[in-house]
């Protein structure tokens, strides 16, 4: 009898740590999908500023991007870009006069998350439009965008584009 009463309590100990072996196991996956729902944010304001920039609206670009927006892009010339009026130029004079049509993909985009309000997406952007005869062309770029939370909500603080330029040359 004694050794059956110790084999039962033998039992319920290992029952005891395998619930709780379970009960963090479920923690991390509690964890793993905040991780993924994070990422998924990512990727769906990068999408959003893709989409303002495509559309010309400075205005929705603006409330997506810190005010000190740093940038290395081919328009720049290889030189750190700091500030909104860079961008605004393109805005003003290219972007919102264009009425073609422009439709974006990124292409496996990788997020790395940086703590809690901060990330970082790198990704290919292709880019579909119509030249100036009207037959479809499409660019390339590839891009990195580091994202920072403040008051609950993504801005993009530093990006890096290679490739061509985000207004189409005919």
């Amino acid at each position: 009898m004694a050794l059956r009463r110790q084999e039962q309590v033998l039992l319920e100990e290992k029952g005891a740590l395998e619930a709780e072996e379970l009960s963090e196991e479920e923690g991390s996956g509690g964890g793993r999908i905040e991780e993924r729902f994070r990422k998924q944010e990512i990727i769906k304001v990068t999408e959003q500023l893709i989409e303002a920039i495509n559309n010309g609206d400075f205005e929705a670009y603006t409330k997506i991007c810190d005010p000190g927006l740093t940038s290395f892009e081919p328009e720049a010339l290889g030189n750190l870009v700091e500030g909104m009026d860079f961008h605004r130029f393109y805005f003003e004079n290219a972007l919102s006069k264009s009425n073609k049509p422009v439709h974006t993909i990124i292409l496996n985009p990788h997020v790395h998350l940086v703590g809690d309000d901060a990330a970082c997406i790198a990704y290919i952007r292709l880019t579909q439009y119509m030249d100036g005869s009207g037959m479809p062309k499409t660019m390339q770029s590839e891009e990195t965008r580091v994202w920072h939370r403040r008051d609950g909500k993504w801005q993009n603080v530093h990006f890096h584009r290679s490739g061509s330029p985000t207004v189409p040359i005919n």
